[in-house]
């Protein structure tokens, strides 16, 4: 049995009496103003008439005269700030951009989508394969890096949403691109300072990774190294039973197709070899609709620039599936829109944008998630809540009770200070706070308060407030 008042009470018990534990080893003094990944930079896109203007580009396998102008190419991810390094000149021939280069020889232009995926994880010179970006020493910072708040608030959510559907005897978290490892320490932090209201629970980690290179920091802050050297992931366990799944900027780094209106309709971009530069990309538009073109852009649609991710679609799903048939909860944090954005696929290397199409393999690329599409796509299995502002969540989760909690239990003042830069980072609008969203997925029932086979097993209804979606009064 579970009931709001309860919740409240575990919940504020969490922020008034959990101390500080965490020596915040990972976070450098001048850690609040690194580069979060996030632009301010409006970039106006060219009209269908200004795309129109013809331009002809050769491959090895065809000769086309296709609508591109000079004006696409400026936007298409050209429109960011040098970072002063060697690869803005044109100069730096990566081993994936040799890569690249034959693949497009043979094959001809690839989609933006192919060519996010072999940059970011390519086995071989994929940029997340092989080395750590995260931190100040790389290329951007996320939340959990920048405070440990950030981490234990989250933490709460899933403690709130496991009592919100009776305490089952099981929690399986799931975390979908852990990055260090950081997000998924300070939740479990929080479960253990709430070890008596977890003592007849089976508590397991599940972290789904790309990277070996991750995969192995993540080992070290979660376990000192400790892991069995042979794992069976062809019947993943967490696929059985009720799931708590948790993505906090995963869904910006998987593949988009990229789309432009013409006059001549719907045209998807490329990637293509320049001709006229050596060992350089450029954007074009291909010559006639794609199969994607035709599949993903909607009748309806009214902006002349549009970016599509099927892979998050058809993740999301699986999501949604699981959710429905076994229970649980999903919670999405990214920076995103509801639809309404355009152009959003940028590059990032060393804190400071980055042209996407310049020395490929050694910076992040990224786009903005499209939060009415993962709701689409989700086609009414679970509930949704939100996309809100990070700063909103945060707040409804008592971020500020937690911080004064913090503070009171500091006398160091570069701790001190370190915490309220950490909190200006997470709430400050101009920063983290409105560029970030939260986004979560429920079963059905968690609103339903006749669900005849919830009443089989708890003899009060479910709460209907979700945590950080709904203000809480906080004693």
């Amino acid at each position: 049995m579970t009931s709001l008042s309860a919740r409240r009470h575990v919940l504020a018990a969490v922020l008034g009496v959990y101390k500080q534990q965490r020596l915040l080893r990972r976070h450098g003094n001048g850690r609040p103003h690194l580069c979060s990944r996030v632009s301010d930079t409006p970039h106006p896109l060219p009209s269908p008439q200004e795309a129109a203007s013809p331009r002809c580009f050769s491959s090895t396998s065809a000769a086309w005269c296709i609508p591109v102008s000079p004006a696409l190419q400026s936007t298409w991810g050209r429109r960011c700030v040098a970072s002063g390094s060697k690869a803005e000149d044109g100069t730096e021939v990566t081993p994936m951009l040799k890569h690249l280069i034959f693949k497009i020889k043979s094959t001809g232009p690839i989609t933006v989508a192919e060519y996010m995926r072999e940059v970011l994880t390519n086995p071989g010179k994929g940029y997340y394969m092989h080395h750590d970006m995260l931190g100040e020493r790389g290329d951007f910072v996320t939340s959990p890096e920048i405070s440990q708040i950030f981490g234990e608030l989250v933490g709460i959510w899933y403690v709130s949403e496991w009592m919100a559907t009776g305490k089952p005897k099981t929690l399986q978290l799931v975390e979908l691109g852990p990055g260090r490892g950081t997000l998924t320490e300070d939740i479990l932090r929080v479960f253990n300072q709430l070890g008596s209201l977890f003592n007849k629970c089976d508590i397991s980690i599940h972290l789904v990774e790309v990277s070996p290179k991750l995969s192995e920091i993540q080992a070290l802050t979660l376990t000192g190294g400790k892991t069995l050297s042979e794992i069976d992931v062809g019947s993943p366990f967490y696929m059985k039973g009720a799931s708590f799944y948790l993505a906090h900027e995963f869904f910006d780094a998987l593949p988009i197709h990229k789309f432009q209106r013409t006059e001549h309709g719907w045209r998807e971009v490329l990637i293509d070899i320049d001709p006229n530069v050596p060992n350089q990309l450029r954007f074009v538009l291909a010559p006639s609709a794609t199969p994607a073109t035709a599949y993903f852009i909607q009748g309806k649609e009214t902006r002349d620039h549009v970016e599509v991710c099927p892979d998050a679609g058809v993740l999301i799903q699986r999501l949604a599936c699981r959710i429905q048939e076994d229970g649980g909860a999903a919670l999405i944090a990214d920076y995103g829109h509801n639809g309404n954005k355009s152009d959003t696929f940028r590059s990032f290397r060393s804190h400071k944008l980055h042209d996407v199409l310049i020395a490929p393999g050694t910076a992040d690329l990224t786009a903005d998630v499209d939060f009415s599409y993962l709701r689409t796509m989700t086609q009414g299995r679970v509930a949704t809540l939100g996309p809100i502002k990070q700063q909103e969540f945060l707040k409804n989760m008592g971020i500020d009770v937690r911080l004064q909690v913090l503070l009171q239990n500091s006398s160091d003042t570069a701790m001190r200070k370190h915490l309220l830069q950490g909190y200006d980072m997470l709430m400050n609008p101009k920063k983290m706070g409105d560029r970030f969203n939260f986004f979560a997925l429920l079963p059905h029932q968690r609103f339903t308060h006749s669900d005849q086979k919830e009443n089989l097993h708890h003899s009060k209804s479910l709460s209907a407030a979700v945590a950080g979606f709904h203000e809480l009064v906080w004693k």
